[in-house]
């Protein structure tokens, strides 16, 4: 077992982990309950990302090289900017949850 996460860690894990799968979503399995681990192997990588206080960009583009080169899908525009849209609401929600749980670790 890992390291126990303290409240902000375990939060800001839970909206990664739901992020990924209802919005970044790449290959479509958000409606589909037995689908629900799809992205976990990513989960890790873009929870360490925040926590290291990456930026938009550097997520985005990990994002869009797992879509590329791990799950061989086309990069689009559309893909781009799906992974832009994610990593800002990944980086809003470290902000926020850091400004929640400030004091609090």
């Amino acid at each position: 077992m890992g390291p126990k996460l303290n409240p902000f860690e375990q939060a800001m894990y839970q909206r990664t982990d739901e992020v990924l799968h209802y919005l970044w979503d790449p290959i479509g399995v958000a409606g589909c309950p037995q689908a629900r681990d799809e992205y976990y192997a990513y989960l890790p990588q873009v929870f360490g990302m925040l926590l290291e206080g990456k930026g938009e960009e550097e997520i985005t583009l990990y994002l869009v090289r797992v879509e590329d080169e791990r799950m061989g899908l086309s990069t689009t525009e559309a893909t781009k900017a799906n992974a832009a849209q994610v990593a800002s609401f990944l980086v809003d929600w470290r902000e926020t949850l850091a400004s929640e749980h400030k004091g609090n670790e």
